[in-house]
């Protein structure tokens, strides 16, 4: 074991792929350059402390057992993980460092799970294999803190590549990286809209139950093995929920493999075509979308975007716009215009590029 050991892993924006992740689906998520940090330190008991800088607060954990709607367990969840999966790993320091922004629907948990493992790992020695981590993250999601989200996340945050997107099979889990490089004349712009999002709530997970309830219904293993949908969605009948949401999924699906076909011909105007037709199921067939994120996708398009749809779990987050670079300030102006006039609250604009996941951030070190 080694006296110190530092994990660094991203946030991450999903392009597109909304929800399909837990269906078996396919999904296309890049890393961001916000990153949350894990410094660990060996202790001589098997107790765990965790710190955060962002809230100034400390934690000591004597007795390692599953928790709900704590901070801290997104770090100390990953030791609890790795023990339970039977590897050698013994009580550790941990001080937490994130600025990965938090409610956006840009994985912050998923962030610190995955720098976390990075860090127990180098600092145990156990050689874990990127497939290895990304699994003892989302445990940590999963069964520690009793959050149901599907494989993605996590994956995203250790195993994307600087100016590539990641597809993602989550049957399989294999992944596959597909070149994301814009264009001088091209913009990816992350909207803020200060609505955070809430996974833990039980409305992703009334979504999830829905997909499996439809699946159980229609004799598949999940909504990904759907290949007749018009036949599908007849017999599920009058039951418009989950026509609506087996709708989603399915044609989700598409969409992602239609925009990794878009983005390796340069074809940026189908894959903004995409976007859009991504968003409008989000808050038509899926009802994940607020106010907030459906104005900026329409102000978003009135200033010119090729396409435009939100991003995360939904129920407010982020919103991605890929814009005109040249009609980044107009947007900008337009959208603070806009939302004034509706008496919301400031959103916040950035851009981004694909950036380097956690292990390649490790391998860079």
């Amino acid at each position: 074991m080694t006296e110190h050991a530092r994990g660094v892993s991203p946030g991450r924006v999903n392009l597109i792929g909304e929800h399909t992740d837990y269906n078996d689906g396919y999904v296309l998520p890049i890393a961001l350059g916000w990153r949350a940090q894990v410094d660990a330190t060996g202790r001589d008991d098997d107790a765990v402390t965790v710190s955060s800088a962002q809230l100034g607060d400390s934690v000591h954990i004597s007795d390692l057992t599953p928790v709900a709607h704590q901070w801290w367990g997104y770090v100390a969840g990953v030791v609890w993980a790795l023990r339970q999966r039977g590897h050698a790993v013994g009580g550790v320091d941990m001080a937490l460092d994130s600025h990965v922004p938090l409610g956006g629907g840009l994985s912050s948990s998923a962030a610190i799970e995955a720098a976390t493992v990075l860090a127990v790992d180098a600092l145990f020695g156990l050689g874990l294999s990127p497939a290895d981590m990304a699994e003892v993250a989302q445990a940590a999601e999963n069964d520690f803190l009793g959050i149901p989200t599907g494989p993605m996340d996590q994956r995203a945050s250790l195993w994307c590549t600087e100016g590539n997107a990641l597809l993602i099979d989550c049957r399989t889990l294999e992944p596959r990286q597909v070149p994301f490089a814009l264009p001088a004349d091209l913009t990816l712009a992350l909207v803020d809209t200060h609505s955070p999002h809430v996974l833990a709530d039980g409305a992703y997970a009334q979504r999830r139950a829905s997909c499996h309830r439809a699946a159980d219904l229609l004799g598949v293993a999940a909504l990904r093995d759907v290949t007749d949908l018009d036949a599908a969605l007849e017999k599920l009948g009058d039951d418009d929920i989950l026509v609506r949401r087996t709708r989603h999924v399915v044609t989700e699906n598409d969409r992602v493999l239609d925009a990794v076909a878009a983005l390796e011909a340069e074809n940026w105007n189908r894959f903004g075509e995409l976007m859009n037709a991504s968003h409008n199921s989000m808050r038509d067939d899926y009802e994940i979308t607020v106010p907030t994120v459906d104005q900026a996708v329409t102000s978003a398009l009135a200033s010119g975007a090729l396409g435009s749809r939100m991003t995360g779990g939904g129920f407010g987050g982020t919103v991605l716009a890929l814009l005109p670079t040249v009609a980044l300030e107009d947007f900008t102006a337009r959208l603070q215009d806009d939302y004034a006039a509706r008496g919301f609250d400031a959103p916040t604009v950035t851009t981004t590029t694909a950036c380097p996941g956690g292990i390649e951030l490790r391998d860079r070190a």
